[in-house]
């Protein structure tokens, strides 16, 4: 088929006083046999869209009634039922309605202006000299694209492998040289991760070479940090994630230091991992330079103090721009990594060399640090629920263990009770989760016990209950102590459950965060508007 289209281009073209210089598309050819090049790669583009919505990994997005393509996300899951296209009919997917349709309101845009190549080379080789510099590296064993380009490339080999057959000319995508750890190809988890630190480092020494001052080489990268080893109540022990690790110590051993770094708001709200899920919302930016030959060495403790003096007040700024405690954690990784890079080495007592891993670490001590120590200025009932949040999270402790806390904490298991925290009775304590609380009946104005752990989870019920107008309108009643203090103990207790891996919890905290700017918004309109304190000037009915 591709060469019959091919073959009719081309006698079009040449009616059509089209000239045939006879030279190929992919010399740069501009007459009748490039032409009708053109067309078939366009047709075998269109081909590869039809087989993204007609196999049996498609999905339904029901609330559209409309067909989900295979590539949901980077991969190919088992689907048990899948949704089925009529490539011949006038519905979505469909052949003349979806792909040709689309590819053609497509083509008739082009050429872009101005005009963009892209090339295809080995980073560790190339030559770039004449290039200003920004990467998003490779990540780790998370995707594996030259498997997934198996799906499309064995169809555009099918119908481009005469137009491109240096391309095309393997049976599959070649797999060799990419920077994927893959123990399956491998043999081990050991000799996957060497390979990609290896190839790693050799690409950014190769860049080093052509990084110049006046133009720094910008990295993004997004992947949530953590990935084993967290022990309960000693953030020193997370372990920071395999993929972020081996590419700061490539990017560290080859000679760069970070200079600077910003959280990107990047990555889609409805993409398919993340609905119902505490996916990343942002890429991390890191800026690097060149570090210094004379860069001096520093001691281990010299590092955490000066973690412990920048790293909260980026931190303080970052939560002014409104990040999500979702994405807080990797972006303290550019500060933190910034004071590490700086330095040709951080020394331990004993002469030997920190190591990225083991910096990372020091960086997630001094974030949960930042983020926990407000809670020693909060009111007793919010201190004793947030430890004992880290032990039982919402369910049943012993109430004898709880008393001892609660006095420790300068209060009682009865106090706590009558303030609305705990749920008492049988020799057992449960902390009073967000659904268990009275719809509309909380009003820190008229609550004789207020307390920073009520405001933030009732918080969180007028939101899931109620929207962010509802969640505004009870931000009206609070005081800006209490709503500043109930944003801390979101971030805090998010930290606290992200770390034990508490995902259900997690959702609730973050989201509490990424709906504030618009919650107090609204109230702050309300507020404008003349309304008294608790009364909406909106129309509608919180309680």
């Amino acid at each position: 088929l591709a060469v019959e289209v091919r073959d009719l281009a081309k006698e079009n073209s040449l009616l059509a006083g089209l000239s045939d210089d006879d030279v190929p598309l992919r010399e740069g050819g501009r007459g009748a046999r490039a032409y009708s090049e053109a067309v078939s790669v366009y047709l075998a583009i269109a081909i590869n869209k039809g087989a993204d919505s007609w196999s049996q990994i498609c999905t339904w997005i029901t609330d559209r009634d409309t067909v989900r393509g295979t590539f949901a996300r980077q991969a190919i899951p088992m689907v048990w039922g899948f949704a089925e296209t009529n490539p011949f009919s006038n519905s979505a997917a469909s052949w003349m309605n979806s792909i040709i349709n689309n590819s053609g309101r497509t083509i008739s845009m082009l050429p872009a202006v101005p005009m963009g190549t892209a090339t295809q080379h080995d980073a560790a080789t190339i030559d770039y000299s004449t290039v200003m510099l920004s990467t998003d590296p490779p990540y780790y064993d998370n995707i594996a694209y030259a498997d997934l380009s198996d799906f499309f490339y064995v169809w555009m080999r099918k119908n481009l492998r005469d137009v491109y057959p240096d391309v095309f000319s393997t049976m599959l995508t070649p797999k060799v040289g990419e920077l994927f750890a893959a123990t399956y190809r491998h043999g081990s988890k050991q000799a996957a991760k060497d390979h990609f630190e290896l190839g790693m480092l050799e690409a950014f020494t190769n860049i080093l070479r052509f990084t110049a001052h006046d133009f720094p080489l910008t990295v993004y990268y997004a992947f949530k940090q953590q990935d084993a080893g967290f022990l309960q109540g000693d953030a020193s022990k997370q372990l920071a994630s395999t993929g972020w690790e081996t590419m700061l110590t490539s990017l560290v051993n080859a000679g760069f230091s970070i200079v600077g770094t910003w959280p990107v708001r990047t990555e889609r709200g409805v993409r398919m991992n993340a609905i119902g899920t505490n996916a990343l919302a942002s890429s991390i930016v890191l800026v690097c330079r060149p570090r210094p030959d004379d860069a001096p060495t520093t001691s281990l403790r010299r590092f955490r103090d000066e973690l412990r003096a920048k790293l909260p007040e980026a931190i303080a700024q970052m939560r002014t721009g409104k990040i999500l405690p979702v994405d807080l954690a990797q972006a303290s990784i550019g500060p933190g990594m910034a004071i590490y890079s700086r330095y040709r080495q951080v020394l331990k007592a004993n002469g030997d060399p920190v190591t990225v891993r083991a910096a990372l670490s020091q960086i997630n001590a001094v974030l949960a640090e930042t983020l926990h120590e407000f809670v020693g200025e909060v009111d007793e009932y919010t201190r004793f629920a947030f430890d004992w949040f880290q032990e039982h999270q919402f369910e049943v402790g012993d109430a004898g263990r709880a008393e001892t806390l609660a006095t420790a904490k300068n209060t009682s298991l009865p106090g706590l009770e009558r303030a609305g925290l705990i749920e008492l009775g049988g020799g057992k304590v449960r902390l009073l989760h967000w659904e268990d609380y009275d719809p509309g009946a909380y009003d820190p104005r008229r609550d004789d016990r207020p307390t920073v752990w009520e405001g933030a989870h009732h918080l969180i019920e007028r939101l899931n209950t109620h929207g962010e107008t509802g969640a505004a309108m009870l931000l009206t009643k609070m005081s800006p102590e209490l709503a500043g203090a109930a944003q801390d103990l979101a971030f805090s207790l998010y930290d606290i459950c992200d770390r034990n891996g508490w995902a259900r919890h997690a959702r609730d905290y973050n989201g509490l965060i990424a709906s504030w700017q618009g919650s107090d918004g609204i109230a702050s309109e309300a507020a404008r508007l003349g309304s008294e304190p608790g009364q909406s000037a909106l129309p509608i009915d919180v309680d």
